[in-house]
């Protein structure tokens, strides 16, 4: 099942989070909307992924730290694959053009996906008045002036928790006693942190010693075990962070190259933050000597995967018998569901970007101020890209066909126009 999800999460993470709320909560009913809420509120605060996050935290609620690994790995399996099939391609045949034909059909439709789920979740996140207006505010704040995610986030725990009383009583869900198996344990904590840092550090040690501590190799495992830790704000912020240094700094790779990258991953299945992976491709394609060309490519991207991914594992499987915990913790429920309300305006934000990107080819940015917005170009608007998202709106939201059957005619749909 993880393995599926993998394979459908298409459109970075709003999407991710899309598709796993559909087949989680709707169609298998694995956990409840409350428990999934909670995981996306505790993976929003988290720096890194927050889709593989939201996998990982999951796969741990189901069945503990094996499951927790299980779904987490499976979740960027088919992402990792792809992108790294892709990478080799384009460093040998220069062009991917049927590939990315096949995922241009495939965009428009995983908007017709996100809006579903947006419209889900927040109509069962938002039961009350103020917590459409948290998750509006959230929204313009992120959107229309890139106010740091942190900042939303925290300002909305801190209006929850003077104002918890709006909000309504808790659950009975969320009163319920903790399972042994996600009650926390500082014995069990201490075990998980100490197994992770040296899952995560031990490989970077080895190749410092095997390699020098300049090597590029080992440049890249400490540059992404970095920003593994401080990009706040989920994907996208990373991506910012990583473009400014890679490219303007360290000069790993051209600006064009960064934005062939982010092309393929937005249009891959699995974690928008996977065009890291390329980056490392191609900065030891050229700068790994000796292990350089296609083998060093291939070590390079392993190695950027590693140090990415494994702080997201860690980050969870430690903290999560703590939100459990916090969860049934009626004081603070005031804090946690406004946060769920700002949640529901990130996932909006991402949905909006998400969507300007694959309809408009073109954009401007307007800054007044404060105000700091992109909008789009409207001659530059993909006509047939619109015609598979309302066809997509249609199939999902009148006939409720499945995800792989939109996406499955959706991709036939890209074909047929690159043809």
């Amino acid at each position: 099942m993880w393995l599926r999800i993998g394979l459908s999460s298409f459109g970075g993470p709003a999407g991710q989070i899309a598709v796993m709320h559909r087949v989680l909560v709707d169609e298998h009913k694995w956990v409840s909307e409350e428990q999934f809420l909670h995981a996306l509120k505790f993976c929003t605060l988290l720096p890194g992924p927050e889709a593989q996050q939201l996998a990982t935290y999951i796969g741990w609620l189901l069945h503990d730290v094996r499951g927790g690994l299980i779904a987490g790995s499976l979740f960027i399996l088919p992402g990792l694959l792809a992108i790294l099939g892709l990478s080799i391609l384009y460093v040998t045949v220069g062009q991917v053009a049927l590939v990315q034909a096949v995922f241009a059909g495939l965009k428009p439709a995983v908007l017709a996906i996100v809006a579903e789920a947006l419209s889900r979740i927040a109509r069962r996140a938002l039961k009350h008045r103020a917590l459409w207006f948290l998750a509006g505010a959230a929204f313009v704040a992120l959107f229309f002036f890139k106010v740091p995610f942190p900042i939303v986030v925290l300002a909305a725990g801190l209006i929850g928790w003077v104002q918890r009383e709006a909000w309504g009583e808790p659950s009975s869900e969320a009163e319920a006693p903790a399972s042994a198996a996600t009650r926390p344990a500082r014995a069990r904590t201490i075990r998980t942190v100490v197994v992770g840092l040296a899952i995560w550090w031990v490989p970077v040690g080895a190749l410092a010693l095997g390699l020098g501590p300049r090597h590029v190799l080992v440049s890249q495992a400490v540059f992404y075990s970095k920003a593994a830790v401080v990009t706040f704000g989920g994907a996208y912020a990373a991506l910012t962070y990583v473009g400014q240094k890679a490219v303007e700094q360290l000069h790993w790779l051209l600006p064009g190259q960064m934005v062939d990258g982010l092309a393929l991953a937005e249009t891959t299945p699995g974690p928008l933050i996977l065009v890291l992976q390329f980056v490392g491709f191609l900065t030891t394609y050229r700068l790994g000597a000796p292990v350089d060309g296609i083998v060093g490519g291939i070590v390079g991207s392993l190695v950027v995967v590693w140090t990415t991914f494994v702080p997201s594992f860690l980050f969870v499987l430690a903290g999560a018998p703590y939100m459990e915990t916090l969860r049934r913790r009626p004081r603070l429920t005031g804090a946690l569901t406004a946060i769920t309300a700002a949640v529901v305006g990130v996932i909006a934000n991402l949905a909006v970007w998400f969507a300007l990107k694959v309809i408009f080819h073109e954009h401007r940015h307007v800054g007044l101020g404060p105000l700091s917005v992109d909008l789009p170009v409207w001659a530059s608007v993909d006509w047939p890209g619109v015609l598979i998202a309302l066809a997509a709106l249609v199939a999902v939201f009148r006939f409720k066909l499945g995800i792989l059957r939109i996406l499955g005619l959706a991709s036939l749909a890209g074909l047929l126009q690159w043809w």
